[in-house]
């Protein structure tokens, strides 16, 4: 059996793929901060689905956690043949009031570890002869985002950098896929203080299992950039064509409180 790494397994989009693996048979490695949540999913994830769990509570936003929770693994002798890089949190608020502690420790999760777990994976997968990666970005990684300047940023960074060793290694039988969902009904919201926004407020958000199923087909097809939804493909693809100028207005507008 393959066994599937993921990151921000403990609720979300990360527990609903979680499930997702688990019905297709897969064995598990869970990382998160909530050791009761994860405690939780892997008693029923067992009882559902008889796949072996592993849990791993982590902060993965302090130095060397990521390093951390690779070596447990290979201390375990697991081989990881999915890895996906979920666990992320945003802010909300303008940047000249906004706490620099959150935004480094969003930095440090969203950014580093992300790149430093791939980092230090893919080696093994190549090793292995094969992998999938699925990076969790957004469809704000298309444009900048007053008032989520730091988040949006991130998430650009993962759009990039998801698509440019998706490119590397194409020949090595290994995809990179960067899922981009839009606003999404999770605990996102309440995190990063943006329930009260316009955007969260516009239109009836989709599940997270929904957006869950989304990217695991994606990844299963090795999709190198999914963005769920139509409205938000529209939406993202249209960026390039918007004055700038508007684009920021129309961002901030969106991200501001009703």
């Amino acid at each position: 059996m393959k066994t599937a790494l993921i990151t921000g397994a403990s609720g979300g989009i990360g527990k609903e793929l979680a499930y997702l693996f688990a019905a297709d048979k897969t064995n598990l490695v869970l990382v998160a901060r909530s050791v009761d949540e994860l405690h939780k999913i892997d008693a029923d994830i067992r009882q559902k689905y008889g796949v072996d769990v592993v849990i791993i509570p982590e902060d993965l936003s302090k130095p060397d956690a990521a390093l951390d929770v690779y070596n447990k693994i290979h201390a375990m002798g697991l081989k990881i043949d999915f890895l996906v890089n979920n666990a992320g949190f945003g802010d909300f608020g303008p940047f000249a009031e906004t706490s620099w502690e959150k935004e480094h420790r969003m930095i440090a999760l969203n950014i580093t570890a992300l790149t430093q777990l791939t980092k230090l994976f893919v080696p093994d997968m190549i090793a292995q002869g094969g992998g999938k990666i699925l990076n969790l970005a957004s469809t704000a990684a298309f444009q900048p985002g007053p008032l989520m300047a730091v988040y949006y940023a991130s998430k650009a960074y993962v759009l990039s950098f998801s698509e440019a060793i998706a490119f590397e290694l194409k020949d090595k039988n290994i995809t990179v896929t960067a899922l981009c969902p839009g606003a999404t009904a999770s605990g996102f919201q309440k995190a990063s203080n943006t329930e009260q926004s316009r955007l969260m407020n516009m239109r009836k958000m989709p599940s997270a299992a929904k957006v869950a199923a989304f990217g695991y087909k994606a990844m299963m097809r090795g999709k190198a950039v999914a963005i769920e939804g139509t409205l938000n493909k529209i939406m993202a693809l249209s960026v390039p064509f918007s004055p700038r100028r508007l684009l920021l207005n129309i961002v901030n507008a969106m991200n501001s409180k009703m």
